[in-house]
């Protein structure tokens, strides 16, 4: 058995001690890092270093001496010095780095028997990632990137059950009677049975294996829980439990059957009792120490000598395979201690049990092995940190920073389940650098596992994989994770992200597998304004410090008193008196869904090649000649009837599609029906990111039709095609492209979607260029701006249709008494059914952007839009047939609070991209932006965003904004010069902006 204290000659073989890499400069660096981080004294410090320096002690040993500050004003500096083995952790200036232990007079003092430091704190990485670092840290750091959810095997399901079966029966009996109903009843699971049916298991098998483990369930029990007068407690748990209840340091105790003698010869009988589960599957994460995991089971625990009685939670970590006592397993367990320390006091040890022997072992946790383990988590942060390498002088490119040293165990590297990826990583990035980075005794397997890959096939990979991380690094930096635990919720709702000062209201209510509806309301007064709309994902946490991230769900339901929220933890098992907070969660950039995608596409398989050739090498597709060739005789008939109901567009797009070996690409124009089209195809329907279903596993589909796919990077879009012999790609590269944030990302082409790639082979191209949509007005725009004349309407109903409201006179005569209705062109070109396009100029009324913390809005703009919005209603438009456009969430947020006031149905107010592939019969587009200085935004120079804009309205488009500050964007001013030779273009009144506030209040209220 390998001992834990082995630890430290394993890390030498991990990572040794390297050279520092050079710092990048350090005034760009500090200020990032000083902007992106609240730095801060206390349980929860961040420091901001900012100088390192190498210095010889009187013994002549070297420390490595960090000038530290947690001023935001980078002031009240600090000194940390690293001593011993600590002096390894490659920290730089302007990284932000956790402190535990004493400062003394401004002065940190970290060294192999005291403190810790830990390297970019915010960034939480698992236990179970820095356990399997231990042997290979290259593969730890490969696991977390592509980190692809690959299916579940034979084993793996199986211990899921065993795991669901224990927990179950830890909180309600391990009588052999009710462990074969847990087990029959866990089996029956619907997730379970579609494992097995990935699987090609049957539920006999899986519950026979399952039962072997009962037996071992029930020797456990009888000899730890409470209701069994057991007193054959194993001895080398017995002695460690035994100076756990007697309060002995641990730091002593390096192996649990090496204990110190107590020195006395009363040799008392012991009892040790797990009284109870306290939680399963307790999800902590750890801001101190940088780490995140998954407890199986929190346990309390009683330990008997004599008259002496001690209490402790400690963690349970069940293992279902090899009793092997390994050290990676028990360093999951001391890191689990630490993680048990954002909740309750320090357990100083854990437990870990082999379910298929019921043998349990204690694992210590002391300084020694914590030391260790947090050294190889901060090794793994600054790899995963560093995965982008750029010179310091700006001159060469970006690329992709070579990954921890690849280790020279064949033993090692024959069972890894990186294997692949390592090589593939090696010879497109690495190699490509560096032909010393390799091991001379690896280069075989590395070819091996390559050869079959061309330069082009490599570059691509390697293309991909930076444009990836670029992305994420982005995002990254987005996200707002910290803030629950560096900022609080009274401070963070300032910025509209947070809700806090929440109870919960109602009973829980279990509404499918891990999904719980919370309802909450403000325990004192009401909420607050905030950006967080239905839909949007969340972080909820309690306001203790203690209670960080209990769950995560989204918002179901949001309004001025309650937020109802579906979590995936049941939080009724908290006390009712407890306080929570909700924060937004930024969106999450998966990037190891599309890094998964890539690494399949490099595999060495049939399906693997014919895409390489298809996507990389831009092969030609080939077609069939004749549609009979391909038909049984028994379907034309059928298939006669489908194209029967299409239009000649359309016809032509099945035809193509049929008659396809490879692929087919459908253009489909706003409005043209390729919904439609695409029904008379279907067969599954799911989404890229949902491939993950049984149904897959076991099933190759004719053809992959992968809808709106101009809007998908080329590594997400690769999904599905890995499940099919043709596909299809339908979409629009005249409308949303796929979203990529980092600007150099952009540069490379990340934005090219695979539907645009592919569009060059002119010979698979279809289009789809009559749509049932936009009357004919409405549709002259695009087909002005984007479409060159292509665009036509489906009928001439389509094409003359206009806005039904059958109460429009009675609100003319109350808008006549109250703007003149009769003498203002704009409110004429505004609600005239006979006028489907205008433009509200607000050049002269005023109405300027407001720009806050909390984003960008137009308060003139948003009464405005909802002025329109309430008389269209007021007229007899259903609420649900109109739509609000906005490029940015402040002003949606302003028009909706707005709207929530006037007490008016549901109307949707989103951005551009909800809108995608969507259609109102009136659209209000507020653009925001007008300002003297010339600022621009992002959102407003994509042409391609603007086209969807104005392609959603069926009868009446009405656009508002600053013609002066607009004109400033090229696709505006491409479409406000249209207007204006349209005459479309009507100026608010000038000098009334006070008078129109008036009638605007004076008409909400009525």
């Amino acid at each position: 058995m390998e001992q834990l204290g082995d630890l430290e000659l394993l890390m030498e073989k991990s990572f040794g001690d390297k050279a520092e890499p050079p710092a990048e400069p350090f005034q760009k660096k500090v200020e990032a890092s000083s902007s992106k981080t609240v730095l801060s004294c206390g349980m929860d410090n961040r420091y901001l270093v900012l100088a390192v320096n190498i210095v010889q002690n009187e013994e002549g040993n070297h420390e490595k001496h960090l000038l530290i500050t947690a001023s935001q004003s980078l002031e009240n500096k600090e000194l940390c010095i690293l001593r011993n083995d600590w002096c390894s952790v490659p920290v730089e200036p302007g990284d932000i780095i956790h402190l535990e232990g004493d400062c003394t007079s401004d002065t940190w003092l970290i060294d192999e028997d005291f403190g810790f430091l830990i390297l970019y704190p915010d960034m939480l990485i698992s236990g179970t990632s820095i356990a399997s670092s231990i042997r290979c840290m290259r593969r730890a750091v490969l696991s977390e990137t592509f980190r692809s959810p690959d299916p579940a095997s034979r084993q793996m399901l199986i211990g899921t059950v065993l795991h669901e079966v224990f927990q179950k029966a830890i909180s309600d009996s391990f009588a052999p009677e009710k462990l074969q109903e847990l087990a029959f009843q866990t089996v029956q699971e619907i997730r379970h049975l579609k494992e097995m049916y990935r699987l090609n298991l049957n539920q006999d098998e899986l519950k026979q294996e399952v039962e072997e483990y009962l037996p071992s369930f029930s020797k456990w029990a009888g000899d730890f829980m409470h209701n069994c007068n057991s007193t054959g407690f194993p001895q080398m748990q017995l002695s460690l439990l035994l100076y756990l209840a007697e309060g002995v340091d641990l730091v002593a105790l390096v192996h649990c059957d090496k204990l110190p003698s107590d020195g006395s010869n009363n040799n008392t009988t012991c009892n040790i009792e797990v009284i109870k589960s306290l939680d399963i599957e307790e999800s902590i994460w750890s801001p101190r120490f940088g780490l995140k995991g998954k407890i199986d089971v929190t346990v309390g625990v009683k330990i008997h000598r004599g008259c002496k009685v001690k209490d402790i939670i400690m963690p349970l970590e069940l293992k279902t395979g090899k009793e092997s006592n390994s050290i990676e397993h028990r360093s999951q367990l001391v890191l689990y201690t630490l993680l048990s320390q954002e909740r309750r006091s320090d357990p100083e040890a854990g437990l870990l049990l082999y379910l298929k022997t019921g043998q349990m072992y204690a694992v210590p946790a002391n300084h020694l092995d914590k030391r260790e383990l947090l050294r190889l988590r901060n090794q793994m942060a600054f790899s995963l940190f560093h995965r982008i390498s750029k010179s310091a002088t700006g001159n060469e490119k970006t690329k992709l920073a070579p990954l921890p040293q690849i280790i020279e165990e064949q033993q090692t590297c024959k069972y890894c389940s990186q294997v692949g990826n390592c090589a593939l990583y090696s010879r497109a990035v690495e190699q490509q650098t560096d032909d010393s980075s390799v091991p001379i005794g690896m280069l075989p397997q590395i070819k091996e596992e390559t050869q079959h890959l061309k330069l082009t096939h490599l570059e691509y990979f390697s293309l991909w994989c930076l444009m990836l991380t670029l992305e994420s690094q982005s995002k990254d930096n987005k996200k707002n994770h910290q803030n629950i635990w560096l900022m609080s919720s009274s401070e963070m709702e300032q910025s509209g992200n947070c809700i806090g000062n929440l109870i919960r209201t109602e009973h829980v209510k279990t509404v499918g597998d891990g999904q719980y509806l919370h309802n909450f309301q403000r325990k004192n007064g009401a909420m607050p304004i905030t950006n967080l709309m239905a839909g949007d994902r969340i972080i909820l946490s309690g306001e203790e410090r203690t209670l960080f991230a209990l769950s995560r769900g989204y918002v179901k339901e949001i309004s001025r008193t309650t937020v109802t929220c579906l979590l995936d933890r049941n939080l009724s098992v908290l006390p009712e008196s407890t306080l929570f907070r909700l924060d937004q969660e930024e969106k999450n950039c998966d990037i190891n869904t599309p890094l998964g995608n890539l690494s399949k596409l490099m595999k060495n398989t049939d399906t693997s090649q014919k895409l390489r050739e298809l996507i990389i090498d831009l092969r030609e597709p080939q077609f069939i000649s004749y549609l009979s060739s391909v038909l049984p005789h028994d379907a034309k008939d059928a298939v006669a009837s489908i194209l029967k109901g299409l239009n000649k567009p359309q016809r032509q797009a099945m035809k193509k599609v049929l008659l396809s070996r490879d692929y087919t690409l459908i253009v489909g124009m706003p409005g043209t029906g390729k919904t439609t089209t695409i029904c008379t195809l279907l067969i599954v329907a799911t989404t890229c990111m949902g491939i993950n279903h049984p149904i897959f596993s076991r099933k190759v589909f004719d053809f992959c039709i992968v809808d709106e796919a101009s809007q998908i990077s080329q590594p997400v879009c690769l999904g599905p095609l890995f499940f099919s012999r043709r596909f299809v790609l339908v979409g629009d590269h005249q409308q949303l492209p796929p979203l990529v944030l980092n600007r150099e990302a952009r540069a490379l082409g990340m934005s090219e979607s695979l539907f645009k790639r592919l569009e060059q082979n002119k010979d698979a191209v279809v289009q789809l260029t009559v749509q049932y949509r936009m009357n004919s007005k409405i549709m002259s725009l695009s087909n002005k701006l984007t479409y060159e004349g292509k665009l036509e309407c489906g009928s001439d109903k389509v094409a003359n249709a206009v806005i039904n409201l059958p109460n429009f006179k009675d609100v003319k005569l109350e808008l006549e008494f109250y703007a003149d209705y009769s003498e203002s062109p704009w409110l004429i070109g505004a609600f005239e059914p006979n006028n489907p396009v205008c433009f509200l100029n607000t050049d002269q009324v005023p109405a300027p952007e407001q720009v806050e913390k909390s984003g960008v809005s137009n308060i003139t703009e948003a009464k405005l839009i909802v002025f329109l919005t309430l008389t269209f209603i007021k007229a007899g438009c259903n609420p649900s047939d109109i739509g609000i456009i906005a490029p940015y969430r402040q002003q949606l947020k302003i028009i909706n609070d707005l709207l929530a006031h006037s007490s008016v149905g549901v109307v949707e107010v989103n951005t551009v991209d909800k809108y995608q592939g969507r259609d109102k019969s009136i659209i209000l587009v507020s653009f925001v932006r007008s300002n003297q200085d010339g600022t621009l935004g992002e959102l407003l120079k994509d042409w391609r965003r603007l086209n969807v804009a104005i392609t959603r309205a069926k009868h009446k488009l009405i656009l508002l904004g600053c013609v002066s500050s607009l004109n400033r964007y090229p696709p505006l001013g491409k479409l406000l010069c249209h207007l204006n030779s349209e005459k479309l273009i009507i100026d608010l009144p000038s000098g009334e902006h006070e008078s129109l506030c008036y009638v605007l209040g004076d008409f909400q209220r009525r």
